[in-house]
């Protein structure tokens, strides 16, 4: 017992420490979704209030016309009250859910694998805690990562409800429907998994009628304030933006093949558009396990990846397939979860046209290391699954892994402390800090100030760096609203931010214009430049 509360305990002391070293400087800046979790929290933490003026807002938060879950905004309150309005303080929520996930996996997996999944547990842990995968999507303010560990203590406290203690089983409820109000792929997963955990333990939940009712009532009770909005056009505004059925390139080459068959009857059966959709839903679906998003590369996007390390190390490979080898075989404890939860994980995040996506799928995490720990316990370290019982092969094995672990864990981590930031600075919106802080200490002199959206939604980054009191934002703020939802905000206070800053009207005499380097006017006086990490300029303050 002691022995392996020790462990435990370095196990996350190294999550501690993966998601909290230089947290406010890598990643190196701020998207302008973790400014707006930022700026909204801090306005809820004035006047209750976000930052276009809904008073407490529990069904959803509007940004960029993306209507989000609130529950990020209002874990950020407290930490933006402690250390201010900054990185530090709005990764945050994302950062310390990430290790409370890691703790909460070991206690998971001892369930799963009850009463003999001590040493799987352990190690469970210890491969989310270093996880590439895991550490990447905790230190930035991916509301993903909250909703993960909902997900994950869900299944927890309902396996610990129905194995110990029943009242826990209203905890899981209550987990499961705050994942809903985190993020939206949660929508879908968490009440996939309560259908599939209640059919799968239908018979012990019938001798606990009373706490399962209480728990049904409870969980109606804690979602009916939003139900309204979860059926809303708004609701699916995301969805509707990205996913592959409103792909019309699908239904012209459908119909492209209907007519170079010359319009037979057999192949409007064979071209169908709602076939070639179904084709295009199981290609998404499994290119979230492709080997070189899975082993190699990782994500294609920086955000997620740092590119030369895949989502897990090269070295779980052959373990995670052992694993769900002998999963299978030996059918230990509710060993059926981990891979049904691992599939429902991925249903929504297959309809989208980007995949595979290490964000959205996130739900399926921690059945990936599971399975991978699984694997390493019964092919090398149990005495009967090793190989033909001879120590000498399995030292060599086990000396093996640990050099290959090390060798794999430090070159991720070296690349993404020392290499990463510089490589990918762009991609973090890296610039808008630092031509605010120069326009912070020259901004009495001038009348107004004309900001590029080059780089993707300014005025947050404005609203944020320069902690501008929420009302003073609302009573000054222009923002247009399409047909589809999108908020552009035109200007605030004295700050205007267009695509073509050469258009903008405007009456001033002083005016400060900050925008790309290759669009600054042949006669303008430049006299700042902000450059990304790896020297490159990146914007331009200049006058004319």
């Amino acid at each position: 017992m002691k022995k392996k509360y020790i462990a435990l305990f370095f196990i996350i002391l190294i999550a501690v420490f993966l998601r909290f070293f230089k947290l406010g400087n890598i990643p190196p800046s701020l998207t302008w979704d973790e400014a707006a979790w930022g700026y909204n929290a801090y306005s809820l933490g004035i006047d209750g209030r976000d930052e276009f003026g809904r008073f407490l807002p529990f069904d959803y938060l509007e940004s960029f016309g993306d209507f989000k879950p609130v529950v990020y905004a209002y874990l950020d309150i407290i930490p933006i009250k402690i250390f201010g309005l900054n990185e530090f303080a709005v990764r945050f929520p994302s950062a310390f859910f990430g290790v409370l996930t890691v703790l909460v996996t070991y206690f998971l997996t001892r369930r799963l694998f009850h009463p003999r999944g001590e040493a799987v547990a352990l190690l469970s842990a210890f491969f989310l805690a270093i996880s590439p995968w895991h550490v990447n999507l905790s230190r930035a303010a991916f509301e993903a990562n909250v909703a993960t560990f909902f997900i994950v203590s869900g299944v927890w406290l309902f396996l610990y409800g129905i194995q110990k203690r029943k009242w826990f089983l209203i905890l899981s409820i209550a987990s499961f429907v705050l994942s809903l109000y985190t993020f939206n792929t949660a929508r879908i997963v968490a009440p996939v998994l309560v259908l599939i955990l209640a059919i799968g333990f239908r018979k012990k939940l019938l001798l606990l009628k009373k706490q399962v009712l209480l728990a049904v009532f409870f969980g109606i009770l804690l979602i009916f304030p939003t139900l309204k909005f979860f059926l809303s056009p708004q609701a699916n505004l995301r969805f509707r933006e990205v996913n592959i059925f409103s792909d019309p390139s699908i239904i012209e080459t459908a119909n492209q093949e209907i007519a170079n068959d010359g319009d037979k009857w057999w192949s409007k059966i064979i071209h169908n558009r709602r076939f070639a959709y179904g084709v295009q839903y199981v290609r998404h679906y499994f290119d979230n396990f492709n080997p070189n998003f899975l082993f190699i590369k990782g994500d294609g996007n920086p955000k997620f990846s740092t590119q030369d390390v895949g989502q897990m190390y090269l070295w779980e490979l052959p373990f995670f397939i052992g694993g769900i080898l002998m999963l299978f075989r030996r059918r230990e404890g509710n060993w059926w979860i981990v891979p049904l939860w691992l599939l429902i994980g991925i249903i929504p995040a297959a309809t989208a046209r980007e995949t595979p996506h290490a964000l959205r799928i996130e739900a399926t995490l921690p059945t990936f290391q599971i399975l991978v720990a699984y694997g390493l316990v019964n092919l090398v370290l149990s005495r009967k699954y090793c190989v033909s019982g001879i120590k000498k092969i399995k030292y060599f094995i086990l000396t093996t892994l640990y050099l290959l672990l090390f060798v794999n864990f430090i070159y991720y981590l070296h690349g993404y402390y020392v290499h990463y930031p510089r490589e990918y600075s762009g991609e973090w919106q890296y610039g808008y800090r630092e031509s605010i802080e120069y326009i912070k200490s020259v901004q009495d002199k001038y009348d107004e100030i004309l900001i590029t959206t080059k780089l993707g939604r300014p005025y947050v980054y404005y609203a944020f760096y320069m902690q501008v009191d929420p009302q003073l934002f609302r009573d000054t703020v222009s923002a247009q609203r399409d047909p589809f939802g999108f908020v552009t905000v035109d200007k605030f206070s004295k700050y205007k931010f267009s695509g073509n800053l050469g258009s903008v009207k405007t009456k001033a005499r002083r005016i400060l214009y900050i925008d790309a380097p290759s669009r600054v006017p042949a006669k303008a006086q430049v006299i700042e430049t902000f450059s990304l990490l790896n020297g490159e300029t990146e914007l331009v303050a200049y006058i004319r």
